[in-house]
């Protein structure tokens, strides 16, 4: 990356933030920025890229690192993610590991292993979703962190709640090394925005079906068109076999008219932009295997 020009004292690093699926990494990266960057449902494995959101002030400049939850890995799909979560270990000038507070300790020992084989810098244990837990799961969880985690620090906050953020966050700016910027300050992401339909897309397919049809699907934009006054898009939802392409359609087309509406409504505050969305969706057996289509998916390096 090219360096940017800074004011004396300037501070610029990377901080990634790990847990296991659903421990909320993606609603406080939403909450840092101020931005709704990540998809963010209640289903687990809702996350698949490493997503980077760029937080920016005259004096500092934090590019988080939203990462897939740490998962056993069933499918290519799955190691690929587990490829990206290493690689956010190794560049990182903090680590900010999320535990749900609501979960046992054990859940998280995954990420404990994974963090005592590659962690290279300063640790810091966030304990979330504490207005939903007990004062004894509380207590609970952060004995076990201190004990299997090793943390520098340690906070207890709600992301949902946005309880405990700032003072998070103004600590997260002190811990950062004086850099000049990495990115021009006027960005917010890595991605593009070709991503982000994409990502709102599936957002809305985790919310709207159950069982696997989130998991077996897969949102891909085939075209997108900016205009003056409007943005045209054609997205493609691809699954592994035809009754999850029955069922995403649903009777009469409803189910997809419902889902893609919502998705056309959330672009549109997204991009502050009307839109035209076109949504199809094709049959691709197993797709979470093939490599050579995840990585035209943008899965790995």
């Amino acid at each position: 990356m090219t360096e940017i020009t800074s004011p004396a004292g300037h501070r610029a690093g990377f901080v990634s933030l790990l847990g296991r699926p659903n421990a909320g990494k993606s609603t406080l990266l939403n909450a840092f920025m101020g931005e709704k960057l990540s998809a963010v449902t209640y289903k687990a494995q809702t996350t698949r890229h490493r997503i980077f959101g760029i937080y920016n002030t005259e004096q500092e400049q934090i590019v988080f690192s939203d990462t897939p939850g740490v998962l056993d890995a069933n499918y290519e799909l799955h190691r690929m993610m587990m490829s990206a979560v290493k690689e956010s270990l190794e560049d990182a000038d903090l680590l900010l590991l999320l535990l749900d507070a609501t979960r046992p300790a054990e859940d998280a020992e995954a990420v404990a292993t994974l963090l005592a084989k590659k962690r290279r810098s300063a640790l810091y244990v966030v304990i979330n979703k504490a207005d939903k837990a007990t004062p004894e799961q509380l207590a609970s969880l952060a004995k076990w962190a201190e004990q299997n985690a090793k943390p520098d620090r340690t906070y207890t906050i709600s992301a949902l709640e946005n309880t405990g953020v700032q003072a998070l966050l103004a600590d997260v700016k002190a811990a950062l090394p004086e850099h000049p910027p990495y990115f021009d300050k006027e960005q917010l992401s890595d991605k593009t925005e070709r991503f982000f339909a994409s990502e709102i897309l599936r957002e809305k397919i985790f919310l709207n079906y159950r069982e696997e049809i989130p998991y077996a699907s897969e949102a891909v934009i085939e075209a997108f068109k900016e205009e003056e006054t409007i943005i045209r898009i054609r997205a493609e939802v691809l699954v592994e076999r035809p009754t999850q392409k029955g069922i995403l359609i649903g009777k009469g087309g409803e189910a997809l008219k419902k889902t893609a509406t919502e998705a056309r409504e959330e672009m549109e505050k997204f991009f502050a932009k009307k839109v035209f969305l076109e949504v199809f969706v094709k049959v691709k057996p197993d797709w979470r295997n093939e490599r050579t289509m995840l990585r035209r998916l943008g899965y790995g390096s």
